[in-house]
C-alpha cells in the first residue's frame, strides 16, 4: 500500500494541565502518521469528545480533577473500548497506580517528567509517538460489556446517601408514550425527570393532564425543584434547557440558557449529560421514540459515569430515530418495547 493512503493515528489527549496539553499536541502533530483530533482537560469533556470523535487512541493523566483516570478507564472501556496510553507523573515503574491503570484497560504507561515538563517532555515525544501508532493496532474489544469496577470509595459514600432518579427523554410519538408508561410507575418510584420536545407554554398542560393520570405526582419543573421520590417533573418547554444538579445528598432542578442542542430546547442530551455529570450510578434512563440524535450521546454519557440504561425499541417506536442513534453508539444496555420500560427501570433502581 501507498504510504500515502494510510490514514494517520487519530488521537485524543486529555489531561488537566494546559501546558502538558500544548506539548504533547505540538510533539504529536510533527509526526506525519498522526492527526490530533481533541483535546480534554477532564473526563467528562473526554467522555463527550469519545463519543463524538471516535479516536484511534486516547492519550490520558491520572491525576486530574473530579474523576481520577483510572476510574474513568474503568467506566468508559466496557462501553467505548479505546486503546489507551496513560501518561502521567504518578505511573513510574513499580507503583500501584500503574497495574491499576492497565488492569482497567489501559495498554501502555509512560511516566511524564517529575520535574521540569517544558525541558523534559520534548525529548520523550519521539518515544510517545511511536507508543501511541502501536496502542491504535492493540484490539481491545474484550472489555465491550464488562461491569465498571467499583467508583472511588468516597463517591460511593455519598451515592449511598443521595436519593435516586430516572431521566427519561422523548420527542415525536413521546407524548403518547409518555401518557402509556408514566402511569404504569408505582406511588413510590424514584424521582423523574422527563424532556419532551414541545413548545413553550404546552408542558405546563402537559403535566397537568399526566397528573390526572400517573400515581406519582406530576408537574412542570421549577427552577431549585427537588427530584424526589413520587415526583415527576416536566421540563419546561420553549427557551431553557432543564439540568440536574447536586446539592449534598439531593438533586434539583436547574434552568439554563444556552443555544438549541441536537435542533432542540429543551435537549435530553442537555439533561442526560447533567445527570450523568451529578448522579452518575445512582441514575437511570431511558429514550423514547423521536426523529433525530437528540439524547444519544447523552445516554452513553450516563452508562459511562455507572448509570443504568434503556431505549425503547423499534416496533413500538413512532420514529425510531433517537433510540436508533443510541443503539449505534452502544449507549443502552437493553433495547425493550415500550410497555416494559417502567418494569426495567424500577427493577434497576431495585439493584
Amino acid at each position: 500500500m501507498n504510504t500515502a493512503e494510510i490514514r494517520p493515528v487519530r488521537v485524543l489527549i486529555v489531561d488537566d494541565s494546559a501546558l502538558v496539553r500544548k506539548l504533547l499536541s505540538l510533539g504529536l502533530r510533527r509526526d506525519p502518521g498522526i492527526e490530533v483530533v481533541g483535546l480534554a482537560g477532564d473526563p467528562y469533556r473526554a467522555r463527550d469528545l469519545l463519543v463524538e470523535l471516535e479516536p484511534d487512541v486516547m492519550t490520558l493523566d491520572v491525576e486530574m480533577p473530579r474523576m481520577d483516570g483510572v476510574t474513568f478507564l474503568r467506566r468508559f472501556m466496557p462501553v467505548k473500548p479505546t486503546p489507551t496510553v496513560v501518561i502521567s507523573s504518578l505511573t513510574q515503574e513499580g507503583k500501584r497506580i500503574t497495574l491499576e491503570a492497565l488492569e482497567a484497560g489501559a495498554v501502555d504507561v509512560v511516566a511524564k517528567p517529575v520535574i521540569g515538563l517544558v525541558d523534559g517532555m520534548p525529548p520523550m515525544l519521539e518515544d510517545i509517538c511511536r507508543r501511541v501508532k502501536a496502542a491504535a493496532n492493540i484490539d481491545v474489544r474484550r472489555f465491550l460489556g464488562r461491569r465498571p469496577l467499583a467508583p472511588v470509595a468516597a463517591r460511593v459514600a455519598l451515592d449511598e446517601t443521595s436519593d435516586r432518579l430516572i431521566a427519561i427523554g422523548a420527542s415525536t410519538g413521546g407524548v403518547e408514550a409518555l401518557s402509556r408508561i408514566l402511569p404504569a410507575f408505582p406511588a413510590d418510584a424514584p424521582g423523574i425527570v422527563v424532556v419532551q420536545h414541545m413548545p413553550m407554554g404546552f408542558t405546563a398542560n402537559f403535566a397537568d393532564r399526566l397528573n390526572s393520570l400517573c400515581r406519582m405526582r406530576v408537574k412542570e419543573a421549577e427552577e431549585g425543584d427537588r427530584i424526589l421520590p413520587g415526583r415527576i417533573l416536566v421540563a419546561p418547554g420553549g427557551h431553557l434547557h432543564t439540568h440536574v444538579v447536586r446539592s449534598g445528598g439531593q438533586y434539583r432542578i436547574a434552568l439554563k440558557e444556552g443555544d438549541p442542542v441536537n435542533y432542540s430546547r429543551p435537549a435530553v442530551d442537555e439533561l442526560f449529560r447533567s445527570v450523568a455529570r451529578e448522579a452518575g450510578r445512582n441514575a437511570c434512563a431511558a429514550l423514547l421514540t423521536g426523529m433525530g440524535r437528540d439524547g444519544a450521546a447523552g445516554l452513553l454519557a450516563i452508562r459511562l459515569a455507572g448509570g443504568r440504561t434503556l431505549a425503547q425499541d423499534e416496533a413500538t417506536s413512532v420514529v425510531f430515530g433517537m433510540p436508533q442513534a443510541a443503539q449505534q453508539l452502544g449507549a443502552p444496555e437493553q433495547v425493550v418495547p415500550l410497555d416494559r420500560i417502567p418494569a426495567v427501570l424500577v427493577g434497576f433502581n431495585a439493584h
